[in-house]
């Protein structure tokens, strides 16, 4: 049983007595306060017990679906879990837009995301007053998920390839959805997605290799701090394997997760994932053995098949039959979801604590001022070459230029804007005066070589109908990169889309789960050019349909065909935006150029990116405006780290923008014009290019020198930097009682925001070590000449690092070097520190050794040693060897042992390197299944002994090992 149930059944008998206590006063009606689980006054685990006593089997069955019904018979309203809440609640109508997560994330602001998460907590609630079906208080959000490859599709979602930053900043911002009190939520948020989800490649299939340092020192350590200090009620598994095992039974769930945690936590599935187990997984023969296995794991409650809580609830009942599950498994999960539903106040008179909160709190006008402040924050000065920026607000004949320069785009997880003030529109405002605009992009018109008609659009489908070009047949061409492009009618400025039976332009913006507003231009050798459909669901492996465009009636009306049966079309250029944008911004007092992303289409849930540039037109368009106008300005606007190439030399001022809400206008234009002093640090590595990086599917930051703590390259721009309109000076770095301090100089003209960052390098170690790593960091404000000390907390135990050999965290006597600065590039201070930890001691192999425990490896993979947990060591292929450094063998040892399962092939004990001296060799005939272990042993030489490195050379792909010793 887990502690919190522990905690439960340790109060059972006393509640069970105050239930006896009443006797005579125990009313007639089940929704009456004096019942104990609605008295406010009780513990919570005394509520639960007594809720949980009330219920029958299939009532605590019925609360295991995301959709958990009402119970009349006791007053109890419907329950759904998962709100969306990422930057604002979401999927909801309008509400408050905040940045992206990786835009709030760029403050480094513990207490602006708190307050951030506590407006968004405030208007969860307000919506809830709306929702007469159920309570909606469990909150998806936030995403932590480290960032360790900018091609993952939901970057945005996330807020740092950095553990601490992550866990410093998911921590705040769970603390302001809560309120701050665990006992009374304001609202439950879950943490996004254990573990080691960052592909959107085959999500459901593949797996994420995590040897034991990377899960202990990187992907669980940003998901550990929130869940300790009571900031989130529960995680989301995600829907990835880890070491071959789906996460949706990762035993994790309760043996580790819940141990980080002094309350229940519910934890739920992601959407469809139980179904995955029996389906593309195929790890479980049905959803009844999948069902079971997860609530086994650790898993509350199961999203799955919408709203149709029937296939849940039955496989439960099925397992409960076949002997699969115990009715004490069942109450533990609802005992988990009651705990969390007793402490949002739903059982309390009014709704507890927070139950006054109204849709009065939506987008009001606090909310929004704190909106401006939050994309005000989150922007991040990339380069300021001879002081271009600030510009002068006495300059006013002003273009602004550009694909996104007058519009906002929101993304999969975002609210409905309330309002949009765009740059154009900021910047407009900040002059009090009109500015000349400009998308930069081409309006063309196509017309079928054929026939001579154009593509002409109207009340219905599109057709080819129009003999003369006008509006009507006329399309704004926008190239968002990878030779995908979104049409935009410029007869009616919405968007041209497929609907499963035609094309229709009809839409506001490029969106929805398939984005079906997406298209390439391919040209031909004739110089003629094929329209292709490029909607994500042709990705799929259930699209069997043709996907380019061509008529398909008689009345012409486009449809999809073959590359055959396509319509080859001229590209009438009617308008060059390159030629309207340089027009625009010639002669003017300064140009500002927004470029970016379309946070549809540039990489989102499902798919990730295949590059990380700026879209060839966007680039041609920037180099364009620089010529016309030397006083140039570019703003990137998406939401991942940008390989700007050769740009970013060639323009003087770069700042950087996410995707930041409502308004993102209003932020730039305090940003450009000084009236706001930059102050955001990128929370990610920007590399040069994409070569830098290894495999978007390897998880091994250690082994391949992933994220700013082992990348040995020279970046574009390092994790942590930022500029800022004003300099700092930084004193000598001090050793104080409980960490560092170091006092920091505004030395410039400007008030502003610096973000002391403390980093720690082990000189030396047993083991490879990060070259830097962040510990603490401070954002500190300072007026012109001011000083100010800062204090970042650091203790020995921070050192610590996880020890394969005996598998515990350590702290390594030795030096360490304390670096203190305004970027992880940019150190300003530095300090020595001796350290009294211990000396990890030579291996000793002669006990049973997991072989996962490894120091190095090659041609290997990390598989699920049994279903229910633990993991081997398979071979992935022939002649993969696993490296254990620095084992004492003493005066020698006799015979090898190892549990093998899988392929046969044998073990060859090696020293020194994998083609070092053979002392033994184990050979294994095979087994049926990959889950049954057989022992193996071989007798080894007399050279088996000393103090040396030790090989497990693996021979046959296929062959799993999981312990070892020798003796």
């Amino acid at each position: 049983m887990r502690g919190s149930k522990k905690r439960r059944r340790s109060t059972l008998v006393v509640a069970l007595a105050l239930v006896a206590g009443l006797g005579a006063t125990v009313p007639a009606h089940a929704d009456d306060p004096a019942y104990p689980f609605r008295d406010p006054t009780l513990s919570v685990d005394r509520r639960v017990d007594d809720l949980l006593d009330r219920l029958t089997l299939d009532e605590k069955i019925s609360l295991l679906h995301q959709y958990q019904p009402a119970i009349p018979r006791l007053g109890i309203q419907p329950f759904r879990t998962g709100t969306e809440a990422l930057h604002g609640v979401a999927w909801l109508g309008e509400t408050t837009v905040f940045p992206q997560a990786i835009g709030l994330a760029s403050s480094w602001d513990p207490a602006l995301m708190e307050r951030v998460g506590s407006a968004v907590g405030d208007e969860a609630r307000g919506f809830q007053q709306e929702r007469p079906e159920g309570w909606g208080l469990n909150l998806w959000a936030p995403v932590v998920n480290l960032l360790r490859d900018p091609r993952w599709g939901r970057n945005e979602e996330g807020y740092s390839e950095d553990p601490a930053l992550t866990g410093a900043l998911s921590t705040a911002y769970g603390e302001g959805l809560t309120g701050g009190d665990p006992d009374h939520l304001k609202t439950a948020p879950t943490l996004k997605h254990y573990l080691a989800n960052n592909n959107e490649y085959h999500r459901t299939t593949t797996s994420s290799d995590l040897r034991p340092r990377v899960a202990k020192e990187y992907d669980e350590a940003a998901f550990k701090p929130a869940l300790e200090a009571d900031a989130a009620t529960g995680v989301m598994s995600s829907y990835n394997l880890v070491n071959g095992r789906p996460n949706t039974v990762n035993p994790d769930l309760d043996d580790v997760v819940r141990d980080w945690s002094s309350y229940d936590l519910l934890n739920v599935t992601d959407a469809f994932a139980p179904g995955n187990l029996p389906g593309d997984q195929q790890y479980f023969p049905s959803v009844v053995e999948g069902d079971a296995a997860a609530i086994k794991a650790g898993i509350d409650s199961f999203t799955d098949n919408n709203a149709d809580s029937s296939v849940t609830t039955g496989a439960v009942k099925s397992a409960l039959d076949k002997g699969l599950l115990k009715e004490a498994d069942v109450d533990e999960a609802a005992g988990h979801i009651l705990s969390v539903r007793v402490r949002l106040g739903e059982f309390d008179p009014g709704g507890g604590r927070y139950g006054a909160i109204d849709k009065s709190v939506i987008n009001s006008p606090a909310h929004q001022k704190l909106a401006r402040e939050a994309a005000t924050e989150g922007a991040v000065l990339l380069k300021n070459q001879a002081h271009t920026l600030p510009l002068k607000t006495s300059d006013k004949d002003v273009a602004v230029v550009g694909p996104l320069a007058d519009t906002l785009y929101t993304d999969w997880y975002s609210g409905s804007l309330p309002y949009a003030v765009t740059p154009a529109d900021g910047i407009a405002a900040k002059l009090g005066t009109d500015v000349a605009t400009s998308e930069g992009v081409d309006r063309i018109a196509l017309k079928n070589t054929a026939t001579g008609k154009y593509i002409t659009t109207g009340d219905a489908l599109l057709k080819e109908s129009a003999e003369t070009s006008t509006a009507q047949t006329q399309f704004d061409v926008f190239d968002w990169g990878g030779g995908v492009v979104t049409l935009r009618s410029a007869d009616n400025g919405k968007y041209v889309g497929y609907n499963w039976s035609g094309f229709a332009n009809d839409q506001a913006q490029p969106g929805g789960w398939f984005v079906q507003q997406q298209f390439k231009l391919e040209e031909q050798n004739d110089g003629t050019y094929l329209l292709r459909y490029a909607g994500y669901e042709t990705e799929e492996s259930w699209w069997g349909n043709p996907v380019y465009v061509g008529p398909t009636g008689a009345d012409g009306t486009l449809g999809l065909v073959t590359k055959e049966q396509a319509a080859h079309y001229t590209k009438d250029v009617v308008r060059s935006g390159l030629d309207e944008a340089v027009a625009a911004v010639k002669g003017k007092d300064a140009a500002v150029v927004v470029v970016g992303s379309n946070p549809s289409i540039n990489g989102r849930e499902a798919h990730d990116r295949t590059d990380m540039g700026l879209a060839p037109a966007q680039e041609t368009l920037v180099r364009a405006v620089r010529k016309a106008n030397p006083n140039t300005v570019v703003v990137v606007e998406n939401s991942y780290p940008t390989t700007l190439g050769a740009l970013q030399q060639d323009v003087p001022a770069l700042l950087w923008t996410s995707h930041a809400g409502q308004e993102t206008g209003n932020a730039l234009a305090d940003l450009l014009y000084g009236d706001a002093n930059p102050s955001g640090r990128l929370t990610q590595t920007w590399y040069r290019s994409a070569s830098d990086l290894p495999s978007i599917l390897d998880y091994d930051i250690i082994k391949s020198d992933r994220t700013y703590q082992y990348f040995k390259g020279q970046a574009l721009y390092p994790f942590g930097h930022g500029l800022s309109y004003t300099s700092f000076r930084y004193g000598d770095l001090r050793r104080t009682a409980d960490g560092y301090e170091v006092k920091v100089t505004n030395t410039g003209s400007r008030a502003g925001d610096e973000v002391v960052q403390l980093y720690t390098h082990q000189r030396v170690s047993r083991d490879k070590q990060p070259l830097k790593q962040l510990k603490a960091f401070q954002r500190v404000s300072l007026k012109p000449g001011q000083t100010r000390t800062v204090h970042l907390k650091l203790s020995p135990k921070d050192l610590a690092h996880w020890d394969v050999t005996r598998s515990k965290w350590t702290v390594e006597k030795g030096t360490y070097d304390v670096l203190v600065g305004s970027s992880s590039a940019d150190i300003r201070s530095r300090a020595t520190w001796r350290v009294a930890g211990e000396t990890i001691p030579a291996r000793d192999l002669t006990r049973a050794t997991r072989a996962e425990n490894f120091d190095d490896y090659d041609g290997t993979r990390l598989v699920d040693e049994s279903k229910e947990r633990g993991t081997a060591v398979a071979a992935a292929s022939d002649r993969a060897w696993l490296k254990f450094t620095d084992t004492r063998l003493g005066s020698g040892a006799a015979e090898f042992t190892a549990r093998v399962a899988g392929a046969e092939g044998t073990v060859e004990i090696r020293l020194g390197s994998p083609t070092g001296t053979l002392v033994g060799t184990a050979a294994f005939g095979g087994t049926s299944s990959p889950y049954t272990y057989e022992t193996v042993t071989a007798d080894l030489s007399r050279a088996a002994k000393g103090r040396t490195d030790v090989y497990l050379v693996l021979k046959g792909a296929g062959l799993r090992l999981s312990t070892f010793s020798l003796r």
